[in-house]
């Protein structure tokens, strides 16, 4: 049995409903921010508040070709982006509205499936960004599961004063049980959340980075910030097709990586996907996973969890299985 994969299938049932539209790129006229909350996407152009403040959950489903091991294999990626409250000193969702530390914040749920050989993986990754970004300059808090038929991963990174608190649970015996400390910088799995809440502000030049909880895991490297060059251009290579393409890139020469993440330039700013290059742990050849934007949705998915016709036409038509 398919467990990691049944396991995964079941969640999505429980908490999310797609349809297959490509949305528009101008927010919604009639969408106000919540009340308490105005201009809060205020440091960014085209008042985004509106886009994201309209009780909806944002969909987007990318057709996966993954490295691992010694080749490439095919997959699906789903960024789910929400807009919500979170309580700053629990690090969790404001659900109670009793606290009044809380700050509103962008939530990316980044959901990656691929098979290599005869076992599945299944990795999901949520990250929770501020939009106060005066106020906030640091994600707030990552979570990392990864499963596949040998166990199960989880990873966790808190925000803590000038520090982020890692913890991790890992199967593997090198890894075992770990917990440390690191200074705050800039974190790969946030570079999504800060690309939508507008990409005018992404960091240029030299930079320590720490990269994304996938990586780390896929490749048992330590979780540590390492020196990146980040770049900032317009897009002109083949693999993504349209308009005012924009493409952000993290070098980072201690792994000999490469990632490129290609986004629209007018907002909302979708992802179109992303290419990231590096070498295999098993053989050293180059290769690169490849992301491609299939379709994306605006929907309240949460509410969206009967087994009903209208539902089960929905997910058919995204195609997420």
């Amino acid at each position: 049995m398919r467990l990691a994969a049944f396991f995964v299938m079941v969640l999505l049932f429980a908490c999310q409903k797609p349809v297959s539209s490509e949305l528009p790129r101008t927010p919604v006229a009639e969408s106000k921010p919540e009340p308490g909350v105005p201009g809060v996407f205020a440091n960014t152009v085209n008042q985004l508040d509106n886009y994201w403040y309209q009780g909806m959950g944002e969909l987007n489903v990318y057709d996966l070709a993954q490295n691992r091991y010694q080749g490439i294999h095919p997959g699906e990626a789903l960024l789910v982006f929400v807009s919500e409250d979170f309580l700053t000193d629990k690090q969790v969702k404001n659900d109670r509205y009793q606290n009044p530390n809380s700050t509103p914040i962008l939530k990316t749920n980044a959901i990656i499936r691929f098979t290599t050989g005869i076992y599945d993986y299944s990795l999901m990754t949520s990250v929770f960004t501020p939009v106060k970004t005066a106020e906030f300059s640091h994600t707030l808090k990552v979570t990392n599961t990864g499963q596949d038929w040998c166990g199960q991963v989880y990873s966790q990174l808190n925000l803590q004063g000038r520090t982020y608190h890692y913890l991790l649970h890992s199967y593997f015996e090198t890894e075992a049980d770990q917990t440390n400390e690191i200074e705050a910088t800039l974190l790969e799995d946030e570079v999504f959340n800060r690309i939508r809440m507008g990409w005018q502000h992404l960091p240029t030049g030299s930079l320590l980075v720490i990269p994304s909880a996938n990586f780390l895991r896929l490749r048992h490297q330590p979780v540590k910030a390492f020196s990146a060059n980040l770049s900032l251009s317009a897009y002109q290579g083949d693999d993504f097709k349209g308009t005012d393409l924009k493409v952000y890139t993290l070098s980072f020469p201690d792994l000999q990586r490469r990632l490129e993440i290609v986004f629209q330039a007018l907002p909302p700013y979708y992802i179109e996907g992303w290419i990231d290059t590096y070498p295999s742990a098993f053989d050293g050849q180059l290769r690169s996973t490849k992301a491609k934007r299939r379709t994306t949705t605006l929907e309240k998915y949460w509410e969206q969890n009967a087994n009903s016709p209208l539902n089960a036409a929905k997910r058919a038509a995204l195609k997420w299985e």
